[in-house]
């Protein structure tokens, strides 16, 4: 079983904790965690891209000459592709990208990043998030204290009191919070640090084992 320290918000050690091996001590599959990733990356493309055919651009009612006897190539309408102003033959038109991996294939992805984590040592795991008060500055003190530079992702299990937590960071840039229940794989692989709660860690152990 993976062991990792616990720490305050001080970034002191106080204790030790044993990760649930099935969900932090995989070998991380990297082709399941590049299949979630694209998958919810298209799930997340808008798909409102669209040009016009030549049925939906104005005009070229009229045939532009006659069919025979001008020397020139026979012309239908001005709309047509070949003109200038006329419609997009096989343009983009508005569609949905989104697509399912099955249930099976995204918690084995979710189980291979947070592993992938640990072996990289950029899972932290902290005692609790509780602010008495919402304060910035506070919390800025604490990823100060960690030494957080870049992207951070915070995980609290949504049975505990982060809410000051909550409303203290969300002015802090590369700085976000999810409960376990949220945590997805784009924003897993996406920060550079995990910092995990000792009851998210352990909810995550039971959730996605």
């Amino acid at each position: 079983m993976p062991k990792l320290n616990v720490y305050n918000l001080e970034a002191k050690e106080i204790r030790e904790i044993e990760l649930a091996e099935a969900v932090f001590g995989i070998e991380p599959n990297q082709q399941v965690m590049f299949d979630a990733l694209i998958m919810q990356r298209a799930n997340m493309r808008q798909g409102t891209h669209d040009t016009k055919s030549r049925h939906e651009v104005s005009g070229g009612g009229k045939k532009p000459w006659r069919q025979k006897g001008t020397g020139r190539a026979r012309q239908g309408s001005i709309r047509a592709p070949q003109w200038r102003g006329g419609g997009i033959a096989f343009g983009p038109t508005p569609r949905s990208y989104a697509y399912r991996l099955n249930r099976k294939v995204r918690r084995l992805a979710l189980r291979s990043l947070l592993s992938e984590k640990v072996i990289e040592n950029n899972l932290v795991v902290v005692d609790a998030l509780k602010f008495d008060a919402i304060k910035t500055k506070e919390f800025v003190k604490v990823m100060d204290a960690f030494k957080f530079e870049g992207k951070t992702l915070f995980v609290a299990d949504i049975a505990e009191d982060f809410d000051n937590a909550f409303m203290s960071l969300r002015n802090i840039p590369n700085a976000a919070l999810l409960t376990v229940e949220e945590l997805n794989a784009f924003d897993i692989a996406n920060a550079q640090k995990l910092v995990m709660t000792e009851a998210a860690a352990n909810k995550a152990g039971e959730v996605f084992a």
